[in-house]
């Protein structure tokens, strides 16, 4: 462990498989809807390709998309200012709230049709309810602070991969964590993409049961009273 970065084991697993849940929900949300729903630099790129008429792109939904994450991010940063005092009540209840919009969004998901993209409401109902979870699971994480894991953007995890090699001169920091972020987050974009075979719920139901699993045997190691900073 780097100097100065008290993450410890189990956070640091919990935060590995977050990052393939990430991959999971984001095969959902390109794939179905080419949209992104957890990576917002993506997001934005897509919606400047809809603004510029780009065939398969729309303003629609990529607007909703981020409108979506940025509530998300509001009620994640207000979860994290209320309950400063408990880390144990704070994470708890992020990952019951992430798990049930997965879920609401499994469901909603059921009567969508893929190929006619009909009835529209369930469309923009799922990627709502899927921005808004991942918004607040992002929220959470910058709280938490652990270097090379934010679960959902790859572009400095890569970049210190390669700037801070041996190659480049450097001394390889965190080089397991940063090479496991890539991985979790590439393999859980192939069982994305695969679960998607047999329906958008599919996908949606294992994400969501991912995070209740790992945070549930993440906060059940913390004390009651173990403060978020």
């Amino acid at each position: 462990m780097d100097k100065g970065d008290t993450a410890d084991t189990s956070l640091l697993a919990a935060l590995l498989i977050l990052s393939l849940a990430t991959g999971i929900v984001d095969a959902v949300s390109v794939l179905r809807f080419e949209v992104f729903t957890a990576n917002m630099t993506g997001n934005v790129v897509f919606l400047g390709f809809a603004v510029a008429g780009a065939p398969g792109f729309s303003i629609a939904r990529s607007a909703t998309s981020l409108v979506a994450f940025l509530i998300g991010a509001l009620i994640g940063g207000r979860l994290g200012f209320a309950k400063s005092g408990v880390r144990r009540g704070w994470l708890t209840t992020v990952a019951v709230c992430e798990a049930a919009l997965l879920f609401l969004a499994a469901l909603a998901s059921i009567s969508f049709d893929s190929g006619s993209a009909k009835p529209s409401y369930s469309l923009y109902t799922v990627i709502v309810l899927m921005a808004v979870a991942m918004g607040l699971r992002n929220a959470t994480v910058r709280q938490l602070a652990v270097p090379d894991l934010t679960t959902t953007v790859l572009t400095l995890t890569l970049t210190g991969i390669a700037a801070d090699s041996s190659l480049a001169g450097g001394k390889n920091p965190r080089i397991s964590r940063r090479v496991g972020s890539v991985g979790a987050m590439f393999v859980g974009a192939i069982v994305g993409a695969l679960l998607l075979k047999f329906g958008m719920a599919l996908p949606l139901i294992v994400s969501g049961v991912c995070v209740l699993a790992v945070m549930f045997i993440y906060v059940c190691r913390l004390p009651p009273s173990r403060s978020v900073k």
